[in-house]
């Protein structure tokens, strides 16, 4: 039994379709993340990479195929079921999503007083110990509404990260953030992933620094996944496609340079 579930995928999605009115997002979409992977998710504007992390937390159920994580079949479960895995999850949101009624330390607080098992002066440490890493030290009483974008996007990180879970998703970490605080933050993922040994979905624009902290990239164009393959080489990427992607290059539409590919 040990054995199996070591071997068994953190998340997979198979053949999984989904849209929202007449508008197709996933069409045909299958991904699998082994324990402990760091896998980015990269692709133009608007072609599904949030759906795909909601699908993987359980906030949007597919129209067809099936997700499956930390060996738990999404499809068809009540509320109550997909709030139990919910808390083995740390989500970052592109949009932050955090609690405007609720001041810094509480919104990072939040996961651990919902998982339980923690004295009040427990968690107190642990989020004083999140927001320092993140750069937040002085703004513990503030109100989401006083912060800036970046300063949200901080604190969303230290709610992400601050239970330990088992799957981290991360939608645009550093989005909004300069380059220094960047590399800080991404430091600071890398650091908690090697400790806690979580699986580690991310996704970002920013190429460069994505590929400097996950292992594989995955390109998503269409509703499908197109490639995936080494972030260290992702540059230099067989599909000229990808390629012309994330070196920023394109002239044109996405349509253009794949009809030029395949001529």
């Amino acid at each position: 039994m040990t054995e199996a579930r070591a071997t068994e995928a953190a998340i997979r999605l198979a053949d999984v379709h989904k849209q929202f009115g007449r508008r197709i997002v996933l069409s045909g979409v299958s991904l699998e993340l082994a324990p402990g992977a760091r896998l980015g998710l990269i692709g133009p504007a608007a072609s599904g990479k949030s759906v795909i992390c909601k699908l993987a937390c359980g906030l949007e159920q597919a129209d067809r195929g099936s997700v499956d994580v930390l060996g738990v079949r999404l499809g068809g479960k009540r509320e109550a079921e997909l709030g139990a895995l919910r808390r083995r999850i740390g989500m970052l949101f592109q949009n932050y999503a955090l609690f405007d009624f609720l001041s810094v330390e509480r919104n990072v607080a939040f996961p651990l007083e919902q998982r339980g098992g923690m004295t009040a002066g427990d968690i107190a440490s642990r989020v004083a110990e999140r927001l320092r890493s993140v750069g937040l030290v002085g703004s513990e009483h503030k109100l989401t509404g006083e912060l800036s974008g970046g300063m949200k996007k901080r604190v969303g990180i230290a709610r992400a990260t601050v239970a330990d879970a088992e799957i981290v998703i991360y939608d645009e970490p550093t989005a909004g953030l300069d380059p220094v605080t960047t590399q800080k933050i991404y430091d600071l993922l890398a650091a908690d992933q090697a400790r806690t040994g979580a699986t580690v979905l991310a996704v970002s624009s920013d190429v460069v620094a994505l590929a400097k902290f996950v292992d594989e990239i995955a390109f998503l164009y269409q509703g499908r996944i197109i490639y995936r393959g080494p972030a260290a080489t992702i540059a230099d990427a067989p599909d000229p496609l990808v390629r012309q992607f994330v070196r920023g290059d394109l002239e044109g539409p996405l349509e253009d340079v794949q009809q030029e590919a395949s001529a």
